[in-house]
């Protein structure tokens, strides 16, 4: 009788730690399968996001040199137009994160900065010079400062880098959605992210 109980315990034992192992094996799998597809999300999302805009502008540019003291005054001016591509840009391939397999969690360590390129496009029109004041390279550097100088202030009051922002926060919304999925938890920085909207409130 003895033997017998002896060998059923025996075999219970060993049933529990083949389901036991199974069990942690099963476990490790999947979490192995979940490391894989966030790593295939990051590489996904990894990627130049560009938001672009068009603006136009009509500029009109004077300059006036003294001659002779006040005597003489030689004028040159220009009509100006500008139409502009602006475009704001996150370069997501150099997101930084770290990925904790125990804890089950993505942290986004470092979000790229925007960048801002705007392409001028200048036409000149009725322009009129004085032999004694003409036109020179430092004119045209002027202006081109002076429309880049604008064409900022414009971009500030517009949209635009609103629209670059929600985009971003999209590309960034698919991590909480897988992570939210497998069961792990998504930080940026040390901050947990517990939904889109706290996605969106962040000071990126």
């Amino acid at each position: 009788m003895r033997k017998i109980l002896f060998g059923v315990i025996i075999t219970l034992v060993i049933l529990f730690t083949f389901k036991y192992c199974g069990d942690k094996k099963k476990e490790k799998l999947v979490l192995k399968e979940s490391t894989a597809l966030i790593q295939e999300q990051i590489n996904n999302v990894g990627k130049l996001v560009v938001t672009e805009g068009y603006f136009s502008e009509v500029f009109t540019y004077k300059n006036s040199k003294d001659i002779f003291g006040d005597l003489l005054s030689a004028e040159k001016k220009a009509l100006v137009v500008v139409n502009a591509e602006v475009t704001i840009a996150y370069d997501l391939s150099k997101i930084e994160y770290d990925v904790d397999e125990v804890n089950k969690t993505l942290t986004i360590t470092n979000i790229p900065e925007e960048e801002l390129k705007v392409h001028p496009d200048l036409e000149y029109y009725d322009v009129q010079a004085d032999y004694l004041n003409p036109f020179e390279a430092k004119d045209y550097n002027e202006i081109n400062k002076t429309v880049k100088d604008v064409l900022k202030k414009k971009i500030e009051a517009s949209d635009l880098k609103s629209n670059a922002k929600n985009r971003l926060i999209s590309e960034l919304s698919k991590f909480y959605i897988l992570t939210n999925s497998l069961g792990w938890t998504l930080k940026y920085n040390e901050n947990s992210i517990q939904s889109i909207e706290e996605l969106k409130g962040l000071k990126l």
